[in-house]
């Protein structure tokens, strides 16, 4: 089963549009969302969360509708944006009191823990936190109420090495039973690499590609050459190329096929980084 899925979703604005955009969230499953900024990440995400209606195509999270059975489903969601969106006078017992009585599920005793765990000053106003604090603070409140779900959107942004490192831990701990999952928006690829399952990259408002993170990782390929070899390569072996004062770097989606046709290249395996910087900023053959 899909703990998200999206069809064909199209929303219009004056100077952006998301254009059939087509993905689905396995149960269970980490999926990383990336894009340059301005790609679509965030207007999918509150598409998601019917924050914005879409002009055409559906979205159904735990096979219901998203607008329908919106209540329903938001008890099951937990989520977290870039900023924190709680009062800053707040202390984590009003924090506590709120979300109390928004969730059924509410369950203090996992938030205490969380916070405990978290590091986070229960005698301190969130005016007093540091923005690592209050993404851990955003991460415990939306994971108190016991979702199916997480939904985060740039979560670890801004953060240091050793606070992202601790939430991906967070992160991959909801998920071990297999029936929890997260949606994560991220520009640093660096974290999906260590934890999403699946991988959605948005550009100019489409989809890219969706499919198995390790598949990428495993098919996805950089040739190194210098011009005489690379006038050699066919156009239908290479996603995109950029020159340099070295020569030329080519970025193809099949790296053991290019290994066997074009055996006196180097070919380096590629990152989610580089898979993005390709397309983006890559000219075609």
């Amino acid at each position: 089963m899909d703990s998200i899925i999206l069809n064909h979703i199209t929303k219009q604005y004056n100077d952006f549009a998301l254009r059939d955009v087509s993905f689905a969230v396995p149960q269970g499953s980490i999926m990383g969302l990336i894009g340059e900024n301005g790609a679509g990440k965030t207007t999918t995400i509150k598409l998601i969360l019917n924050m914005i209606r879409a002009d055409a195509g559906s979205i159904r999270v735990f096979g219901l509708d998203h607008v329908k059975d919106e209540r329903e489903i938001k008890e099951q969601i937990g989520v977290v944006m870039d900023e924190s969106c709680f009062y800053e006078a707040l202390k984590l017992r009003d924090v506590a009191a709120i979300m109390r009585n928004m969730f059924k599920t509410w369950d203090d005793a996992m938030f205490s823990s969380l916070a405990k765990n978290f590091g986070l000053p229960g005698n301190k106003k969130l005016k007093e936190f540091s923005r690592g604090m209050k993404m851990k603070l955003s991460i415990a409140a939306a994971l108190a109420h016991r979702p199916k779900l997480l939904i985060l959107d740039e979560a670890t942004s801004g953060l240091d090495p050793i606070v992202r490192s601790e939430i991906l831990d967070v992160f991959l701990d909801f998920i071990q039973d297999e029936e929890h999952s997260i949606l994560i928006s991220s520009h640093i690829t660096s974290d999906l690499e260590k934890v999403a399952d699946y991988i959605t990259f948005i550009h100019e408002g489409r989809v890219v590609l969706s499919e198995s993170k390790d598949k990428m990782l495993y098919e996805y390929g950089i040739l190194k050459c210098g011009a005489d070899d690379f006038a050699k390569i066919d156009a239908g072996d290479i996603v995109s190329f950029r020159k340099s004062g070295f020569g030329y770097e080519a970025l193809t989606a099949d790296k053991n096929a290019a290994a066997h046709k074009y055996g006196n290249m180097v070919i380096d395996s590629a990152s989610l980084e580089d898979i993005m910087l390709f397309t983006v900023k890559g000219e075609r053959k």
